[in-house]
């Protein structure tokens, strides 16, 4: 029980870890400056927290579907357009700020553009600071101004340094006609994990969930082959 809650081993290289960090810290600084020019470095630094989390997902595991582009660019619009309208509703309180930042949740997985900055973004935009305020509703401008300045940054930098952004479609498993073989072993964790360690990129899955994912896939079309023989049985 006390193995749960030790974290589980990284799979890539320290050369990984140093480009994430580099790209994380030059992505922030450069949305931060962006902002900083057209609205001023007080509105720009209150959204230096959102950015920065944000700059994680995009460098550190941009392979994952809460780092592609829909994601950052759509949470922040939920975001901004559910803060704003709940700050003008409700006022500036922190019970107003959670109510949005969870109205905010449920929005962005409607949407399918779920990114949990955006969750700390609606807090900082209805607890803003008197020069955001003082934007109106024209505070949406620099938040996406920002998430498209990193956006930017993480395609330049990811794709500059064989990191392959956003995520490409998966490509569709050919099917096997005819004998194939039924004595393939069984994908197990470790199996996973290897594989993990040779593409050398973070993925924000561990090794033991993906084996049950695919063990219970496995599950779901032996049972939908099992349906497909005996229908065309009775046919």
């Amino acid at each position: 029980m006390l193995a749960r809650w030790l974290p589980a081993a990284i799979n890539t290289r320290p050369s990984e870890w140093s480009r994430a960090a580099i790209g994380m810290a030059l992505g922030t600084l450069l949305s931060v400056w962006v902002c900083a020019q057209v609205f001023g470095m007080e509105v720009a630094l209150h959204l230096l927290g959102p950015l920065g989390a944000s700059a994680v997902l995009l460098f550190a595991v941009s392979s994952g579907a809460l780092a592609q582009p829909w994601s950052i660019m759509g949470s922040y619009l939920c975001a901004g357009i559910v803060a704003l309208l709940v700050a003008r509703v409700l006022g500036r309180t922190l019970g107003s700020a959670c109510l949005a930042a969870g109205m905010t949740v449920v929005l962005i997985c409607w949407l399918r553009c779920l990114h949990p900055p955006a969750g700390g973004l609606a807090m900082t935009l209805v607890l803003a600071d008197p020069a955001s305020i003082a934007l109106g509703w024209h505070e949406l401008a620099p938040v996406m101004l920002g998430a498209g300045a990193l956006l930017t940054c993480a395609l330049a930098y990811n794709n500059a340094t064989r990191t392959r952004y956003p995520k490409a479609p998966a490509e569709p498993v050919p099917v096997l006609i005819g004998n194939a073989s039924v004595t393939d072993p069984a994908i197990t964790a470790a199996d996973l994990k290897l594989a993990l360690a040779d593409m050398e990129q973070f993925f924000d899955v561990e090794p033991t969930a993906l084996e049950a994912l695919i063990h219970t896939a496995e599950g779901h079309a032996r049972r939908r082959s099992i349906g497909e023989v005996l229908a065309s049985r009775v046919v």
